[in-house]
């Protein structure tokens, strides 16, 4: 594995005593005064069904309408992305998809899903969900098919992915061994708007759904010691396989956060940090339940050996306890004759 490898996974593989869970952050209602229009696709399209689009660059299948951004149609083998020409300098940010993700396909009969990116590349198709692998920055992928067929995870399913360019996408495993959190979310043929909204804010990454037509936010990921650079890229990507699916942008709309940082941020050069994520139980460790949390996997051989030694260790230090203990006695009870 590459170097890089070795500091993203180092830190993952940390275990922590997990202390009181904080509660979900709060989002901007979209106060117009914080949107950022350079960073947001909205209707009307400027450019819709042309080949070009200001502040904005799509590419594959990706087709623009006057109602909304189609990244995928509902066929077999086709991949497509939009992705913003400006790259963003805001420290703390929020992020709303307004999206569709809707076909033909019966249950399990359809895919593959959606992604959210925040990344240094842009327009760089591959394998994750039409885009490149191997990224440099944050994912968030909508997955509607379950390639584990072993997986007792239900979908569709949302996950969030941390990447320094070291890591790889495993689609057999639905990325879950690269996967930091993630939750269910019916958001498949709704009849209803569907959302989602992604925030980062001082290291915490808070990611929420609205796909239940009740106009409130639903708590999906909550992530603290996330570490994003300044200047990446905003984008969306969809790929479909054997399986198909329409995968739909109506809108992205990207506020800024006000949020005071300590001052010693203001000497951090932002665009030069390393995307990575501190204080985390390794996701290799977790197996997933039919709820979408994780729970603690089975042992396997190394753990049982662990174990094993531990309690040989333990019986052996008892053992000479006891035996200091039991000369200790015998040799105050001579004194006494």
């Amino acid at each position: 594995m590459a170097a890089g490898a070795g500091g993203l996974l180092a830190a993952a593989l940390l275990l922590v005593v997990a202390g009181p869970r904080p509660a979900p952050a709060e989002l901007t209602d979209g106060n117009s005064e914080h949107l950022k229009r350079e960073h947001s696709l909205m209707k009307p399209y400027q450019g819709a069904g042309s080949a070009a689009m200001p502040l904005w660059d799509f590419q594959g299948s990706t087709m623009v309408t006057s109602q909304y951004v189609r990244l995928t149609p509902d066929e077999r083998s086709r991949e497509g992305s939009i992705w913003n020409r400006v790259p963003c300098f805001l420290k703390d940010w929020e992020l709303h998809v307004h999206f569709k993700i809707h076909g033909a396909g019966k249950k399990n009969l359809h895919g593959d899903g959606l992604a959210l990116w925040y990344t240094q590349e842009r327009l760089v198709p591959g394998p994750v969900f039409g885009s490149k692998d191997n990224f440099h920055g944050l994912a968030i992928f909508l997955d509607t098919y379950p390639n584990d067929e072993a997986t007792e995870r239900v979908f569709p399913y949302i996950s969030a992915m941390v990447n320094n360019g070291s890591l790889t996408y495993d689609h057999s495993k639905d990325g879950r061994w690269t996967e930091l959190a993630g939750c269910t979310a019916d958001l498949r043929n709704q009849n209803h708007d569907t959302f989602l909204a992604i925030r980062y804010s001082r290291g915490r990454l808070t990611v929420m759904t609205d796909v239940e037509d009740k106009n409130e936010w639903k708590n999906c990921i909550d992530i603290a010691g996330v570490q994003l650079p300044t200047g990446y890229f905003f984008g969306a990507s969809a790929g479909t396989g054997d399986l198909s699916d329409n995968h739909d942008i109506i809108s992205m709309k990207l506020f800024q956060l006000m949020v005071e940082h300590p001052l010693e941020d203001e000497s951090v050069d932002w665009t030069k940090i390393e995307p990575s994520v501190s204080l985390l139980k390794s996701p290799k460790d977790n197996v997933d339940d039919p709820t979408g949390n994780f729970r603690s996997g089975p042992l396997t051989g190394w753990k049982v050996f662990l174990l094993l030694l531990c309690a040989l260790l333990g019986i052996i230090v008892c053992a000479v306890v006891g035996a200091v203990v039991f000369q200790k006695r015998q040799e105050r009870n001579k004194r006494f004759y």
